[in-house]
């Protein structure tokens, strides 16, 4: 069981950290992000609502108690992962690992979870 918890933590804040310099990255290097989101095809409104989602995905995921809201945090990250691997692959700007080693924390971080429930 202890380590079953550890994998978890380990998993749950290497991707805490990593959307946290997501976040930072869409707050304060706006005009970069802005760059990319238009290279993807992607509308620019959208950058703002993005890292308030992922900001409360990571309060679901660590403080929420409610399963199917930790479910709904899990999945909004999954898809978001999905469509940033595959956008940045269709562009061909060399930057899906990022997506790709997110997708894989994540994967980690919810199967744990369910193990130490």
């Amino acid at each position: 069981m202890k380590i079953n918890k550890i994998v978890y933590y380990a998993a749950t804040g290497l991707l805490t950290l990593l959307m946290l310099f997501s976040v930072s990255m869409y707050l304060f290097n706006n005009d970069a992000i802005t760059k990319a989101f238009i290279s993807f095809g992607y509308p620019t409104y959208i950058i703002y609502p993005l890292a308030t989602a992922k900001i409360l995905g990571l309060i679901a995921i660590w403080f929420v108690k409610n399963k199917a809201v930790k479910e709904w945090a899990y999945a909004g990250f999954f898809f978001n992962f999905i469509l940033a691997f595959f956008a940045h692959y269709m562009i061909s700007d060399g930057e899906q690992m990022g997506a790709l080693v997110a997708l894989v924390l994540l994967i980690v971080s919810y199967i744990f979870s369910k193990k130490i429930q």
